[in-house]
C-alpha cells in the first residue's frame, strides 16, 4: 500500500513540476544556509585550536577611556597590559600580544601577502600550538631581541615552497630578515586574536611598545590555575582597573573587562553595548526571519497546490478513494519534498562548505547533522501541517462540489 502512495505521488510532483521545484527551492535553500551558519558558529566556537586551555583563560582585548565630552576606545597598549594585569596575583600565567597586521614581501619576484604578529615567550605556553617542525622562540631570545619568526604551514609553503625542512633559513617581513625557528599547523583567519602568518618577538617591533599610553594594538590571555578561579580572576581584574589613574584629564573612567572567549570574540569595543546580547539578538532576528520567510512561502505553496486539485481529488473520490487515502497521499508527497529538498541542501552545503576554504583563509567547517535533522523536522512538521489540514477539508468535499471547484 505504501509503495502505491510512493509511485502516486511521484507521479504528481513530476506532472506538477513548477509547484514541485519551488517548494524543493524553499527547503533546499533555507537548510544549506542554517547548515552553513551553523558550521561556521562551530568552528568559532567550538574549535579550540591553538588555545585548548580556553575553558581557564580570561582575554582583554579592549580599553575604554571615557570622559564628559570625549570618548577613546582601542586595544589596550603592551605598558597597559603589563603594568596593571601583569600585577595580578590570581593568574598562573599570561601572554600579551599584538594583533595581526599586513605587508608585502616578494619571493622571486613575486608578491606575497603577509600577515604578522608579536607576542611574547609565555604566549607559546599558554596557547598549544601544533609545530610540524622546529621549536617556538624562547624567553632569552625574546629578551636578546633576536630576529627569529615562527610561521605558520601555509607561509612555508608559499614562501619557501617545496622545502622539506625551513628550521634556520630566513624570510623578510616588512623589509627585515627573521630566522625561521618554528612553523605551526595554520591557524583560520575567523580566530583573529590568534591567527598569523608569521610570529615575532614583540622586542623587535618597530612601533614603541614601552610607550606609557594606555591605548595600542596589543591583547592578553591570564590563564588561571583552575576553572574555579575564572571569578577570582576576573574579579581582581575589575578592581584594579577601578583604581587605574586617568592618563588624560579629558576622562573620568577606565572601562577594561577579563572575558571569557566568546565574550571578548564579540566585543564592540563599547561599554554601553554588550556584544553577547548583540550577536545573540541579531542571530535570533535572523534565524526566526529566515525560517519564518520560507515557511510561510511552503505553506502558501501547498494550500495553493492543493486547492487547485479539487478535480483530482473528485475524480479520485468518485472512483472509491477515501478520505483517509486522499490525506495519506498527500503525507506522502509532503515527506517525498521534504526529504528530497533535504538532500539537495546537504549537497549545497557541502559545496558551499568546501568552498568557503577558499573564501576565507584556513577555514575548515563541518557538516552539523543535529541541525540538518532539526531543519529536515521543522520543514517537514510545516509542510504537514500546511498540507495535509486542507488535503483533508478538500477530501471531504462532495464529488459533484469537487469536480465543478476547479
Amino acid at each position: 500500500m505504501l509503495k502505491n502512495y510512493f509511485k502516486i505521488a511521484i507521479a504528481v510532483l513530476r506532472r506538477r513540476k513548477f509547484f514541485t521545484f519551488i517548494s524543493l527551492f524553499g527547503i533546499s535553500f533555507t537548510l544549506t544556509i542554517l547548515l552553513v551558519l551553523t558550521a561556521f558558529i562551530d568552528k568559532v566556537v567550538g574549535d579550540t585550536y591553538p588555545d585548548a586551555k580556553r575553558d581557564r583563560s580570561l582575554y582583554i582585548n579592549r580599553l575604554e577611556e571615557d570622559g564628559k565630552d570625549d570618548m577613546s576606545s582601542s586595544n589596550p597598549s603592551y605598558y597597559f597590559l603589563n603594568h596593571y594585569a601583569g600585577s595580578l596575583k590570581t593568574p598562573e600565567k599570561m601572554t600579551i600580544f599584538s594583533n595581526f597586521n599586513g605587508t608585502n614581501t616578494y619571493v622571486n619576484n613575486k608578491k606575497i601577502a603577509v600577515n604578522y604578529k608579536y607576542t611574547d615567550a609565555n604566549y607559546w605556553d599558554i596557547l598549544e600550538y601544533d609545530f610540524t617542525e622546529g621549536k617556538p622562540f624562547s624567553k632569552q631570545q625574546v629578551d636578546a631581541a633576536e630576529h627569529v619568526a615562527v610561521i605558520s604551514e601555509d607561509m612555508k609553503k608559499e614562501y619557501f615552497g617545496d622545502e622539506p625542512s625551513v628550521i634556520g633559513k630566513f624570510i623578510e617581513a616588512d623589509n627585515v630578515k627573521y630566522r625561521v625557528t618554528g612553523v605551526v599547523k595554520n591557524v583560520p583567519i575567523t580566530t583573529y586574536m590568534l591567527y598569523s602568518d608569521i610570529y615575532l618577538p614583540y622586542t623587535v617591533s618597530k612601533t614603541n611598545y614601552r610607550d606609557k599610553g594606555y591605548l595600542g594594538g596589543y591583547m592578553a590571555i591570564l590563564l588561571a590555575p583552575s576553572k574555579a578561579d575564572l571569578t577570582k580572576m576576573h574579579v581582581e581584574y575589575e578592581q584594579i582597573i577601578k583604581r587605574i589613574p586617568m592618563e588624560s584629564k579629558n576622562f573620568n573612567v577606565i572601562h577594561s573587562h577579563a572575558e571569557t572567549y566568546i565574550a571578548s570574540y564579540v566585543n564592540t569595543g563599547r561599554e554601553t553595548q554588550s556584544g553577547v546580547t548583540l550577536v545573540l539578538t541579531i542571530l535570533g532576528v535572523f534565524v526566526f526571519l529566515f525560517m519564518l520567510l520560507p515557511t510561510l512561502n511552503l505553506v502558501n505553496i501547498n494550500i495553493t497546490r492543493i486547492m487547485e486539485r479539487s478535480s483530482e481529488i473528485g475524480v479520485r473520490k468518485a472512483f472509491g478513494a477515501s478520505s483517509k487515502t486522499l490525506v495519506y497521499q498527500f503525507i506522502v508527497e509532503n515527506i517525498i519534498l521534504t526529504l528530497l529538498g533535504g538532500a539537495i541542501g546537504l549537497v549545497l552545503s557541502v559545496a558551499a562548505i568546501i568552498n568557503s576554504a577558499n573564501l576565507i583563509a584556513n577555514l575548515q567547517l563541518t557538516i552539523n547533522f543535529t541541525i540538518l535533522a532539526v531543519g529536515l523536522l521543522i520543514c517537514l512538521f510545516f509542510g504537514l501541517l500546511s498540507g495535509v489540514y486542507p488535503a483533508w477539508r478538500m477530501s471531504k468535499l462532495n464529488v459533484v462540489t469537487a469536480l465543478k471547484a476547479q
